[in-house]
């Protein structure tokens, strides 16, 4: 028989990219665990003639009574992510930590011989600029002023606590193409923070690879990232991504980026996953090539037209800029030394 593998977030970025893979596979029957919305709907119909959805709202326990089969293997992306994290910090908690509790106690009823696979995220290692290099073992602080981070934290140790087979990933910046919008949140990260990011077919390769490694991962937790081909500095990686779509420079005044409390860093431990389930395939260079593929001729000249507009419109957006020109002590303390 086919094992059956239940996949949470299957309509994120990593996500869509673990679904395409299953689906390719053909070696699984798939049960898809996803919110009803016109979005989640135009996105999974593509696979729908190999899938089963399961409507379940995870802010909501008593639908996860909804899951009743068997599941052999659980990929559990589903999550509040920034920047709706930080709008919606109780929305962030009930989602992405009592929903995966719930989730646990449910499959504990019912699968209680699943193997569970979690992402957690890289954001639980808080402000790592001075001390870039990261391992598993790293302590882990408290994240008073970052709902997404904190609830990464608070769910790890339930699901250490389960009753399952467990394995967790703390997923580095996944970047792909034209996946990361340029919001105010991108004015948070320090310029010279170190980055390793990881795509997102790579990402989703280290999850799908992984359900036949089990007694390999299982108890376990591994840093995701794209090993050293995939380093760089934020100050870096956002000039590359200015000039690929039309904005020239990183061109802003001082104190528009924060100075401190973001995250990222370098994975020293991230061949301990890679030497597990092989899923490193992309380089930055790759990122780079996709991208600038990805941007029609058209788009980046308009873009480079009006890059001014769109830059000042972008600046406006800085919050660590704004607390400086209102002397808002509070903020300023978050965000400069």
């Amino acid at each position: 028989m086919k094992q059956h593998v239940l996949i949470t977030g299957a309509t994120g970025t990593v996500g869509k990219e673990a679904l395409k893979q299953l689906c390719q596979r053909g070696e699984h029957q798939i049960s898809v665990l996803c919110r009803s919305s016109s979005k989640n709907t135009r996105i999974l119909r593509p696979y729908l003639n190999n899938i089963d959805i399961i409507d379940v709202d995870l802010s909501v326990e008593k639908e996860l009574q909804k899951l009743n089969a068997a599941y052999d293997i659980v990929i559990h992306l589903a999550a509040v992510i920034p920047p709706l994290a930080d709008e919606r910090p109780e929305l962030t908690h009930q989602v992405n930590c009592l929903g995966t509790k719930h989730l646990i106690n449910r499959l504990e009823q019912i699968s209680p011989n699943c193997f569970f696979m979690y992402s957690s995220s890289i954001a639980v290692y808080g402000d790592r600029l001075n001390s870039p290099n990261i391992s598993v073992t790293d302590k882990l602080p408290e994240h008073e002023e970052d709902a997404y981070a904190q609830s990464k934290l608070d769910t790890e140790p339930i699901i250490k606590a389960s009753k399952l087979d467990w394995t967790i990933f703390r997923l580095t910046a996944i970047m792909g193409v034209k996946n990361h919008k340029m919001t105010g949140l991108m004015f948070h990260m320090p310029l010279e923070t170190q980055m390793e990011i990881a795509m997102p077919e790579d990402t989703a390769r280290a999850f799908t690879n992984g359900m036949d490694k089990r007694e390999e991962l299982k108890s376990k937790v591994f840093n995701l990232a794209g090993g050293p081909s995939c380093r760089t500095t934020y100050k870096e990686f956002l000039g590359i991504n200015f000039r690929i779509n039309g904005l020239g420079t990183v061109d802003f005044p001082p104190k528009t980026f924060a100075e401190k409390n973001f995250h990222c860093g370098i994975y020293i431990d991230g061949d301990d996953l890679e030497n597990i389930t092989h899923f490193r395939k992309h380089s930055l260079q790759d990122y780079i090539a996709l991208n600038k593929a990805a941007i029609p001729a058209l788009q980046k000249f308009f873009a480079s037209m009006l890059r001014h507009p769109i830059k000042y419109f972008m600046k406006r957006q800085s919050m660590p800029l704004k607390s400086y020109k209102n002397k808002d002590k509070k903020l300023m303390e978050r965000f400069f030394n």
